[in-house]
């Protein structure tokens, strides 16, 4: 370790033992992991309070009181959080609030804030929102504190501009007189807190006194998990690449699907032959194709870590002519919503109704099953395109209550009646419910179609009372004579 290096860590474990354990929490932002986050830091016995910060704008302020009355903002299934919540609230143990000066007075703060990308095809991401997370940070910095970012960020980024930011700002030097590492957060909507007691904490400090003050603050939410310490830029890519992984592994079964479509076979049929081959080395980690992938992480995480290896473009091997795997994987993706417009294009005509003038059930909006998160649903594109050919597009959701432009109605009964196609987007529980007969009777159609976009319902049972069906992977059933 160079001498200046050394020398700065050595002030800064000297600061950080002479500051003590950390006590009091910071949590920036309130939303789908800052929330879950804050609360499990209260309940815990090391915690004497915990901050939570939210903004007072227009599209969020509404979460303070909210919050503030030990009630959840999040409308979706999360066990045990509405109560803990509760709990931590009655026992003044967690306050949110506007106010970021409070920063001050914390041990640590974790920032949680969205980083997406407005074009992905310029591989520039908007970390406006980010940015004044940091800048607002830096502001209210003391000395030892340590400052964790935990949205998913382009590799170079913690020790790049998120460092220049703080130091600019405070006037503090980053390594010597706060802690500063990079923890991704883990965390899948419908499983929260479960997940940040349970996953494996990825923590890359920029030196090894910021990986062990950061480590210090997360072993005490973990129960099963563990910590993993690396780099701050080994952390960053770990989490851009986990994501991306997945939605490599997604786009693969959704081709799959395709393919089975036009070769006539049940994509599931497949899947579970391939599932099956077990045994020592051997790994198939088959997913489930469906109408399309949402939500803010897989959506961008793969240009995150484009980005990255473009930042290092001049030290890239890669070979010439070839797209990014992962790109064409993301691609592929965002497609699906389109092949489910195509598929309702096609039952619709089956049952001679023309999508111009067709009234179209769209169930479910949020992206993911038994939640109310919808940022980046893929139903958005889909009914763009349905729009777009003069269908009627009446949506339907049972968690998610509003959502920027759209009417979101929460009775079934009244989305259902008169509705040429029945379209199944996201996969909640209360669309398993749905019963053929009283669909056909709600629809008022001689021939309704119905699109099941993640395999919910039974195909024969509907195809028996009369509907064209279309399916994705479906191509056993697709082409059904009409009864």
């Amino acid at each position: 370790m160079p001498e200046k290096t050394h020398t700065m860590s050595t002030a800064l474990q000297d600061l950080l033992e002479k500051k003590g354990p950390i006590r009091k929490i910071g949590v920036v932002g309130m939303g789908y992991v800052g929330i879950p986050s804050a609360v499990l830091y209260a309940a815990s016995p090391f915690t004497e309070h915990v901050w939570g910060f939210q903004r007072d704008s227009p599209s969020s302020g509404y979460k303070i009181a909210m919050l503030n009355r030990g009630e959840s903002p999040l409308q979706g299934d999360e066990p045990g959080l509405p109560a803990l919540l509760r709990e931590v609230v009655n026992a003044g143990r967690f306050r949110c609030t506007p106010d970021f000066t409070h920063i001050r007075n914390v041990d640590a703060v974790t920032l949680a804030i969205q980083t997406p990308f407005r074009n992905p095809a310029d591989l520039e991401p908007d970390l406006s929102a980010l940015t004044e997370g940091i800048r607002l940070v830096g502001k209210n910095l003391s000395r030892g504190t340590l400052v964790v970012l935990e949205s998913t960020i382009t590799p170079g980024t913690t020790q790049g501009f998120a460092r220049q930011i703080l130091e600019e700002e405070s006037g503090l030097v980053a390594g010597k007189d706060f802690a500063l590492a990079h923890a991704p957060e883990r965390v899948m909507v419908g499983r929260l807190l479960r997940n940040i007691r349970e996953h494996d904490r990825i923590i890359g400090g920029i030196d090894a006194v910021s990986t062990r003050r950061a480590a210090e603050l997360y072993s005490r939410v973990l129960t099963t998990g563990k910590v993993i310490p690396m780099s701050a830029m080994a952390a960053e890519i770990t989490k851009t690449a986990e994501n991306t992984f997945r939605d490599l592994q997604i786009a693969a079964i959704n081709e799959l699907a395709l393919y089975c479509e036009a070769m006539g076979v049940n994509v599931y049929d497949v899947r579970e032959g391939i599932a099956s081959l077990k045994g020592e080395g051997i790994t198939r980690a088959v997913l489930y194709p469906g109408a399309g992938v949402g939500g803010h992480c897989l959506t961008k995480d793969t240009y995150h870590l484009e980005r990255g290896a473009h930042l290092a473009r001049e030290r890239l091997d890669f070979p010439v002519g070839i797209e990014s795997l992962y790109v064409v994987a993301r691609k592929l993706n965002d497609f699906m919503p389109h092949h489910m417009a195509r598929l309702t294009i096609d039952a619709l005509h089956r049952a001679g109704v023309t999508p111009n003038g067709a009234k179209v059930a769209l169930l479910g909006w949020a992206f993911i099953r038994n939640s109310d998160d919808a940022r980046n649903t893929p139903a958005a594109p889909y009914r763009d395109a349905l729009r777009e050919l003069g269908a009627d597009v009446i949506v339907h959701d049972p968690y998610v209550s509003d959502f920027p432009g759209i009417t979101i109605h929460r009775d079934l009964e009244t989305v259902l009646t008169g509705s040429h196609a029945i379209v199944i987007f996201t996969g909640h529980d209360a669309y398993n419910a749905l019963r053929a007969e009283d669909v056909k009777r709600l629809s008022g159609c001689v021939h309704p179609a119905i699109i099941d976009g993640r395999n919910l319902i039974d195909p024969t049972d509907f195809i028996t009372h009369g509907f064209v069906y279309k399916g994705i992977g479906r191509g056993d059933k697709n082409n059904h004579p009409l009864v």
